[in-house]
């Protein structure tokens, strides 16, 4: 079954969000060249974050820059999202004083990011995570608020927050200034694909992201209800699990290293899922 594709994407200053992003975690010194092939397959949105202990946001930076400098991609065609992290998630390589106070941290990480991708804008900063496992403490307020104080400034277009739970969201939606666009959380087909949160970001004007939609799935992606679909679509589990996302409204994160599957995941915006097919894999990790 085909119809028009209605993917999350929503306008903004120069040009929209992209319905599905290129996750650059993991990839070390593999970075720079992955990013480079996965803007050549086609991909527009580009998430990292300035944490070197899973990310190297800076061969991520020399990656564009490099497509840029060519003329393949122009800076505006790009949606660069990168994210603040805690001391608690890096290593010893910090892109900001470990002494210094939080709103000095995040000024100083978001201005080693802006040196990093060669630009005078973010058009998505993230917080990578509260400082705890419940509710939010004055360091989280401290970060959001100095990354509210950037928004001001211009140089961050939107703001967003990940691994997140829903009260946590809850209280920050409620509590700031500026709301957050974004959440962006792992997300698992047993926990009914994180149902909970995307229905409050659903009914509050937030793009849900989805990352490790397939690693983290792997026991769903075997089931044979899922094979049975991803046939009748002539499809392949992949594809049918981020149009599935798409369909529910989820924008999906894809960390592939394989250009064949990078050109794959994108190949996937002339069709969507029968809403008993969609209704299916909603459950089907539960089930």
């Amino acid at each position: 079954m085909t119809s028009q594709p209605q993917q999350p994407s929503t306008a903004i200053e120069n040009g929209r969000i992209p319905w599905i992003m290129y996750g650059t975690a993991w990839k070390e010194a593999q970075t720079e060249r992955l990013v480079e092939l996965a803007v050549q397959q086609g991909f527009r949105g580009i998430d990292t974050a300035n944490q070197r202990k899973h990310y190297d946001e800076a061969a991520v930076g020399r990656a564009l820059s490099k497509l840029i400098a060519s003329g393949f991609v122009t800076r505006d065609e790009l949606f660069l999202q990168t994210k603040f992290t805690f001391l608690h998630g890096q290593d010893h390589r910090l892109p900001y004083d470990p002494a210094a106070r939080i709103a000095t941290q995040v000024q100083q990480s978001f201005d080693s990011s802006l040196e990093h991708f060669g630009t005078e804008t973010i058009d998505s900063y993230v917080l990578h995570g509260p400082s705890r496992g419940t509710g939010l403490g004055p360091d989280d307020w401290e970060a959001w608020q100095a990354m509210e104080e950037i928004h001001d400034s211009g140089r961050a277009k939107m703001l967003g927050v990940s691994n997140v739970n829903l009260d946590q969201l809850q209280l920050l939606h409620q509590k700031s200034r500026v709301r957050p666009r974004f959440v962006q959380n792992r997300c698992y087909a047993v926990r009914g694909w994180d149902r909970r949160v995307r229905e409050f970001c659903n009914a509050n004007g937030i793009l849900y992201q989805g990352f490790s939609l397939l690693t983290a799935n792997r026991e769903v992606l075997a089931r044979p209800e899922l094979v049975r679909i991803a046939k009748h679509y002539g499809r392949t589990v992949s594809q049918i699990v981020f149009r599935f996302s798409l369909d529910i409204g989820m924008l999906p994160l894809t960390g592939t290293t394989n250009a064949d599957h990078m050109r794959d995941d994108l190949a996937i915006s002339d069709f969507r899922l029968d809403a008993d097919d969609v209704r299916l894999i909603e459950h089907l990790g539960s089930t």
